[in-house]
Order: C-alpha cells, then sequence, then structure tokens
C-alpha cells in the first residue's frame, strides 16, 4: 500500500471516530455498558454469597467458588461478544451500499482515495473501537469478580484477546456483506451469521455431553466457517485452563458453547480467514458500480 493510500486509510478511519461521536454512540455505549456492569456486578455479588467450600456431584467434588467464579466470567464474556458484535455490525452495515444510497461514498471515493484505502479505514476504525471495547469491558468484569468474589482466571488476558479477535472478524464480515447488500438486509445478514457462530457451540455442545460425534464435528465445522464462534471457544478454554476436575468440566460445557481447544494455530487460521475476507471485499467492491 502506497503511502498515499495509508494516509486516505488513517483518514478514514478518523471518519469512523468522529461519526461516533456525530451520532452520540460515545455516550450511549458507555451509559448502557455501565448499566450492564451494574447489573452484573450485583449479580456477583448474591452468587459468591450463596457459594461456599465445596459440593457433591455425580462425578465428586465440586469447588463452587471456582465454579460459581468461571462461569459468571464465561456469561460475562457471552454477553460482551454480543454487545461488541452490535457495535461491530452499527459501525459497519453501510460501509459502502448504504453510503452509495446517501451519496456519501461518491464524494469519499476520489483521488488520493482508493476503493481498498477506503475499505481498510473503515474496517480498522470499527475493529479499533470494537476491540477496544470488548477487551476494557472484559478486563472491568473481571475485576468486577475479582474483588467481589476473590477469583481470578488464570491466565488472566487471554480470555480478552480471544473476544477481541472474534469482534474484529465480525467487522470484517460486516464489511464484506455492506458491498453486496444495503445498509439494513447487510445487518440483518451478519446478525444472523454470529446467530449461526452460537448454534455451532450449542451443538458442539450437545454433541460433548451426549457423545454424539456428529454433533460435534458440525459444530467444529460451523465454528470455522465463522470462526469468531471458534475464538469464543478457545477464550473459554483458557478461562478454564487453570481450574481442575469436575468444576472444569462443568464449565466448559457453557455457557451458550462449550470451550474447545483449537492450538494455538487458530490464530494463524484467523489471520488468513481476515485476509481472505479483505481481499473478497476489495476484489468485489473494485467491480462495484456506485
Amino acid at each position: 500500500m502506497t503511502a498515499g493510500a495509508t494516509r486516505g486509510m488513517w483518514v478514514i478511519a478518523r471518519y469512523t471516530f468522529r461519526e461516533c461521536a456525530r451520532r452520540r454512540v460515545t455516550v450511549v455505549v458507555p451509559v448502557l455498558s455501565a448499566i450492564f456492569l451494574a447489573l452484573y456486578g450485583l449479580g456477583v455479588h448474591f452468587a459468591f454469597e450463596a457459594a461456599h467450600g465445596t459440593t457433591r456431584a455425580a462425578g465428586g467434588l465440586v469447588d463452587t467458588h471456582a465454579l460459581v467464579g468461571a462461569t459468571l466470567v464465561g456469561l460475562a464474556m457471552f454477553a460482551i461478544l454480543f454487545l461488541g458484535a452490535v457495535f461491530a455490525v452499527f459501525l459497519t452495515f453501510n460501509t459502502v451500499r448504504g453510503d452509495a444510497e446517501t451519496g456519501s461514498l461518491q464524494t469519499l471515493v476520489v483521488r488520493p482515495l482508493s476503493r481498498p484505502a477506503l475499505l481498510a479505514g473503515r474496517f480498522l476504525g470499527a475493529g479499533m473501537l470494537c476491540g477496544v471495547y470488548v477487551f476494557v469491558m472484559y478486563l472491568v468484569a473481571v475485576a468486577i469478580t475479582g474483588r467481589i468474589g476473590d477469583w481470578w482466571p488464570h491466565p488472566l488476558l487471554l480470555p480478552g484477546a480471544a473476544l477481541v479477535g472474534a469482534v474484529v472478524i465480525v467487522a470484517a464480515l460486516s464489511v464484506l456483506v455492506s458491498v453486496y447488500l444495503t445498509a439494513i438486509p447487510s445487518g440483518i445478514v451478519v446478525l444472523m451469521l454470529y446467530l449461526a457462530g452460537l448454534l455451532a457451540g450449542l451443538l458442539g455442545q450437545i454433541g460433548d455431553a451426549l457423545s454424539l460425534s456428529n454433533l460435534q464435528t458440525t459444530g467444529r465445522y460451523i465454528a470455522f466457517v465463522v470462526p469468531f464462534e471458534a475464538l469464543y471457544q478457545q477464550g473459554l478454554n483458557s478461562l478454564t485452563s487453570g481450574m481442575t476436575g469436575l468444576a472444569r468440566v462443568i464449565v466448559q460445557l457453557g455457557p451458550f458453547g462449550g470451550a474447545q481447544d483449537f492450538g494455538s494455530w487458530l490464530w494463524l487460521y484467523c489471520l488468513g480467514y481476515l485476509l481472505a475476507v479483505a481481499a473478497l471485499a476489495t476484489w468485489s467492491f473494485a467491480r462495484r458500480d456506485l
């Protein structure tokens, strides 16, 4: 990418930041996030208040303190990924066709700003905003859990990094879909893809619980087609890697998609997936009439 294209890309990224401020996103999102975290903190307080010592289950003794802590952080990760995905869709669903309908795209795609620079800038701006948002939300949720219940995930940062990678992939898919569809259909399609990822997690969870290999395989295949789900499952797995015994097994079966260890190569796969999505979006946009 040339120096002019790089400057244009950062111009569009800054435009995305200003657009968020103009639409009051920088006010609405923090307020709603604060409400969610306050409710989460209240739930954490009552959950740990009721958790004491160990409890006996079918497979033996379970450390209820660790079980409650990991389950609550896992639930927080599920909610934060959903909020981040909606945020990413909101920032990118009108990147091409939506802006073309309003006439703003034609004023942006002029020399020296190329079409690839426009796509890269919108993706960069949305990816940075959403990535920072989900990572900060994760850290705050973990801090609330640790402060109230004295439980901390080990490792601490890997689950948050998985959330960042997942929401960046959602943003990339949203940019790609916006090349083909107008604003509202684009947002609907991306949210349906997100729900398909959740379905993959649930199928894998059911397959693990019932030892059904076909469901397990189907869930894994879907997770690779929409790898934000695979990253979420990897994040859940790293969340429970410091646990042992029956408590780890219980948490790995949920929440809303079982934990899976896909290995370190998953990150390389996701990088290749992003490059493929970027190439397809650039190729399609270059052949699209404005």
